[in-house]
């Protein structure tokens, strides 16, 4: 019997190694079309999570803000008297008034100023689900004293080194000195590239000019086993219309919602990644046109021995498969160091999750699958009467 009978010839494989130039293009092309939509979508996400960095650690139920807060790089004032009457009713456990501004920071050791997230908070009052807050907060009853995000970017000087050798660390926030008397880890934004927390008496005498009773964020605690959407109903209903109540997911998804349709940016972002789709598109529709056409003689002599039309698509169809297999690869890889060059330049959160992979393969499967097919109308030309 021959060992040869029945045994399946990798034909597509076969192609597209015979000219090996010509397949290192395709994948380089493929895997820079990859690297394109990873690094788009990378950034699209890092924006999106960098923009509740604070917010995720709110130790609330429930969220106050203006109607005229947009988003956290425009925060509004309300009256601090309505986050007190929410404590009427009888599901609300306790609240903290909180100040949300941008403010002046001055490099210790250079005169230049640049803008930081200053949050003002009652240091015994619950503010972050972070337990080591409420030990560190403790300094921050002595005036002038702030805690200073050591995941800030550097632009603002080596605070946390300086403070872990014990150095006193000293500068001005809008012209008035303050000292740092300890250090957290929250992070930067696209909104701000850097956070200081303070007492509320401290921010007030850094902004001499804010309203009386005028705050920019309520946190609202529940009991335990209370229902916030059920609260968040009555609380609504019982306000006046100059405060909106969210629950903490529904104020994070707001903030991320603004990013996502209030500016360009991310509009931008998902242009990127169509772009990187476009242009893998292209390359792939030429390797496998060319592909084709050097080959039609053989197609048609195929086609002559009775091959069918469709067994000769299957082998664009699979070289197309082959292709998106070798080409995610060295895209994914180089993604996940791109995206750590990234994470430590700019400390914010792009990384690389099981969805942003699977999507990346997706588009690049369909990217070759759709390309194969349009190179595939090649094939109805190979007609043996016509080339030979």
């Amino acid at each position: 019997m021959n060992p040869w009978l029945g045994r399946r010839i990798p034909l597509a494989w076969l192609l597209l190694k015979r000219q090996p130039m010509r397949l290192a293009v395709a994948l380089a092309g493929i895997g820079f079309a990859g690297i394109l939509m990873f690094m788009q979508l990378g950034f699209r996400d890092g924006l999106y999570e960098s923009s509740v960095t604070i917010q995720q650690r709110f130790d609330a139920d429930l969220v106050m803000v203006s109607p005229r807060s947009a988003s956290s790089i425009g925060m509004s004032g309300f009256p601090e008297r309505r986050l007190v009457q929410t404590l009427a009713d009888p599901d609300v456990d306790g609240i903290s008034p909180v100040h949300w501004r941008l403010v002046l920071w001055r490099h210790p050791n250079r005169p230049v100023t640049r803008s930081i997230l200053a949050l003002g908070f009652e240091p015994s009052v619950p503010f972050f689900t972070d337990p080591g807050l409420k030990e560190k907060a403790r300094v921050l009853t002595q005036k002038g004293r702030v805690l200073f995000d050591q995941l800030s970017r550097p632009e603002f000087g080596p605070i946390g080194k300086w403070f872990r050798e014990g150095r006193t660390v000293e500068t001005e926030i809008n012209a008035r000195r303050i000292r740092v008397a300890g250090l957290v880890e929250l992070g930067p934004s696209f909104g701000a590239d850097g956070t200081i927390l303070m007492s509320r008496e401290t921010f007030l005498r850094l902004l001499p000019n804010t309203p009386p009773g005028s705050i920019e964020i309520g946190l609202i605690r529940l009991k335990s086993g209370s229902d916030p959407e059920a609260v968040l109903h009555r609380l609504r209903a019982m306000l006046p219309k100059d405060v909106l109540l969210y629950t903490k997911n529904g104020f994070m998804e707001a903030e991320k919602n603004y990013w996502r349709t209030g500016t360009a940016i991310g509009y931008i972002f998902t242009v990127g990644t169509l772009m990187g789709f476009v242009v893998g598109c292209v390359v792939v529709y030429q390797i496998l046109y060319s592909d084709v056409s050097d080959h039609l003689p053989e197609y048609a002599t195929l086609l002559a021995m009775g091959y069918r039309l469709v067994g000769l698509l299957g082998v664009v169809i699979r070289e197309g498969l082959l292709l998106a297999l070798f080409g995610f690869l060295p895209a994914w890889l180089a993604g996940q160091l791109l995206f750590s060059l990234v994470r430590g330049g700019t400390r914010l959160p792009v990384t690389m999750d099981a969805q942003k992979a699977i999507f990346v393969f997706l588009m690049i499967l369909l990217m070759c699958m759709g390309s194969a097919l349009l190179a595939m109308r090649k094939l109805g030309d190979a007609d043996p009467a016509e080339i030979f």
